[in-house]
């Protein structure tokens, strides 16, 4: 591995701003795109996994949400299906917009914590004085972003019209 695809964040305390330091650090290491961070102060490290993880959740109730509402009215009378689909749809048009609005420009939305070790054990961890980092993988997040917008605006289109033929009426 190539010493520009690792950035490491040390847990090295110089003085009363040394968070400030490693946030600082975190962030240029995600503006930088290192293809792997360590990050090693344990307060900063966890609010970074904790952020990713409420992204992957967003993302994951936009795309299960919105699968649902489009596959209810398949499954269910029509009489009943309004009753899942529209909540459904309005969940992943909501999970689709909230990501779209807090995550989207994030550079740590390209990021997700590797867990692997077999790919763990081809970084430098045996440098560091932590005992538990969370490692930081960027991932190409092209996809799944048009994955959930996709469902969600199809949510949205089947939603509105739903709506329409129950107020036209």
């Amino acid at each position: 591995m190539a010493a520009t695809d690792c950035y490491i964040v040390h847990e090295i305390y110089n003085g009363e701003n040394a968070q400030d330091q490693f946030e600082f650090e975190l962030e240029q290491a995600l503006e930088a795109q290192y293809k792997y961070i360590v990050i090693e102060p344990t307060r900063i490290g966890d609010e970074t996994a904790r952020w990713i993880a409420v992204g992957n959740c967003l993302h994951k109730t936009a795309v299960l949400s919105g699968t649902a509402c489009l596959l209810t009215p398949l499954s269910l009378p029509p009489e009943y299906s309004r009753y899942v689909a529209l909540p459904a749809g309005a969940l992943s048009v909501a999970c689709s917009a909230l990501y779209g609005i807090s995550w989207q420009f994030d550079p740590c939305c390209k990021y997700q914590v590797e867990y692997d070790g077999q790919r763990l054990s081809r970084l430098p961890l045996h440098t560091l004085t932590s005992s538990t980092p969370v490692v930081l993988v960027r991932r190409d997040d092209v996809h799944r972003k048009r994955l959930h917008n996709t469902i969600a605006l199809a949510a949205l289109a089947y939603c509105a019209k739903k709506i329409y033929e129950l107020y036209a009426v």
